[in-house]
């Protein structure tokens, strides 16, 4: 038995419009800027939440209960640049900025997108960028929070 080692291994883009969300293809991805190298180590935050529906009833001897709504926070925290280049994050994902985080894991982030890879394709809008307090021995972030504008689809393949 063996772990999937998730380091260097994950790729998150932003793509402003997609033509598929169920099947982007190979070829917008590849295309579109890739975020990760500005992106800190802890710093994809990608967290699904489900409600729990209460099912039971008056007749009940246990709680019981059914999946309901789920929610996903979303939070980007992105290493501020001194190139144009390093500093695209800062000056794409802006107030209002809608879009599609696309996040692939378990491969190179330096591979590029193929048909048949499995991506996440999260739908969103961004909210005000936040930048982060100084601190000591630390380089300048801001963290992106980002809402869903529709759901995602967390088991897309790349066409």
């Amino acid at each position: 038995m063996s772990d999937l080692i998730s380091d260097g291994k994950t790729k998150v883009v932003f793509a402003p419009s997609l033509s598929s969300q169920t099947a982007p293809t190979a070829a917008e991805l590849n295309a579109l800027a890739d975020y990760t190298p500005r992106i800190t180590p802890d710093g994809l935050k990608i967290d699904p939440s489900t409600a729990e529906v209460d099912t039971s009833s008056l007749a009940s001897r246990f709680d019981t209960a059914e999946a309901g709504r789920v929610k996903v926070d979303i939070e980007l925290t992105f290493k501020r640049g001194t190139t144009t280049q390093e500093e695209l994050p800062w000056t794409t994902l802006t107030y209002g900025t809608h879009g599609c985080a696309v996040v692939r894991r378990g491969i190179d982030f330096e591979t590029a997108f193929a048909a048949g890879q499995e991506v996440e394709v999260y739908p969103v809008v961004c909210g005000e960028p936040a930048s982060q307090p100084p601190a000591a021995n630390e380089v300048s972030k801001f963290v992106s929070k980002m809402m869903l504008t529709g759901a995602p689809t967390t088991r897309a393949v790349v066409a």
